[in-house]
């Protein structure tokens, strides 16, 4: 990673700035997140890792922590490894403190028996090159699973203090409550795709569920399908607004309780914009024709 040391001088942003002030946040168990994270899937690739990528995704990496962004989210399977390597390069090269900044990580769904759980936690920090993952999650629910031998490791890693909190993603309701009972500290979210157009964890019981106990939802995807330039209520409120489409989809999660999102985008405008949205608040009426 030595090759890519100085591409976060701020001069090569000079549309940046500290941005975050208006922020809002959601509070639960005493822990203060922003509405607005910052997602890294395709960040130094997919699958594998493309080095190719590097220069453009520290760049945006660095980008999105000088504007102020706080929550990152990772995972173990993004580029193989390779995103948290890069996140944790521009943390380094920014100089933001690592308290300030709250980092999100996964297991993928091949390494939760007790010793692998505990072994891919260890990578993740190798590669992130920090002491403590905030936010530890299951990637994804797999069929056969034993949650009970899972968090017998998560607990372990939370009493050792390598992680501070748990979570899950893409776990439907039954799945969830089982993890709910599992985890010795307070569950602190299920990440699950949620956006405008797609709602499946509202109309399975999940969001409801998460809300009711103290459960932050985290939306991923929350701009990414396409009709969410075209769909004519967005725009109709955005035009009225002096806002964009993706501003609006944005503000629609956020003003919602017990709901975070994890937007990515490699374009500082965008993540700009995305950032703004968490100041948005939509009226009862706009919530409302946005269903």
């Amino acid at each position: 990673m030595a090759g890519l040391r100085g591409l976060c001088n701020w001069r090569i942003f000079p549309l940046l700035f500290f941005y975050n002030d208006g922020m809002r946040y959601e509070t639960v168990n005493n822990l203060k997140l922003p509405k607005i994270g910052f997602g890294t899937w395709k960040i130094g690739g997919e699958s594998q890792a493309d080095p190719s990528s590097d220069p453009a995704s520290l760049q945006a990496l660095c980008s999105a922590l000088e504007l102020g962004y706080t929550h990152f989210d990772t995972a173990e399977v993004y580029a193989n490894g390779h995103t948290e390597e890069l996140l944790g390069t521009a943390i380094r090269e920014v100089g933001v403190s690592r308290e300030s900044l709250f980092i999100t990580s996964k297991v993928s769904p091949e390494h939760l028996k007790f010793d692998q759980v505990l072994h891919s936690c260890e990578n993740s920090l190798d590669r992130l090159g920090m002491d403590y993952i905030d936010l530890y999650l299951i990637h994804w629910p797999k069929v056969g699973m034993d949650l009970k031998e899972s968090f017998r490791a998560l607990n372990q890693l939370v009493r050792q203090g390598k992680v501070r909190h748990l979570g899950v993603s893409n776990f439907k309701l039954r799945h969830l409550k089982e993890a709910v009972a599992q985890s010795e500290t307070a569950l602190l979210t299920n990440q699950v795709p949620y956006s405008v157009p797609e709602r499946t964890y509202q109309t399975n019981g999940v969001l409801e569920y998460c809300q009711q106990n103290d459960i932050l939802l985290t939306a991923y995807s929350p701009v990414k399908r396409r009709n969410i330039k075209s769909n004519p209520v967005l725009k109709k409120i955005a035009a009225k607004r002096g806002l964009t489409s993706q501003q609006v989809a944005l503000a629609w999660l956020v003003s919602q309780e017990r709901v975070i999102t994890i937007p990515m985008s490699t374009n500082p405008q965008h993540q700009k914009e995305n950032l703004q949205a968490g100041e948005i608040v939509l009226s009862s009426e706009e919530m409302e024709q946005l269903g």
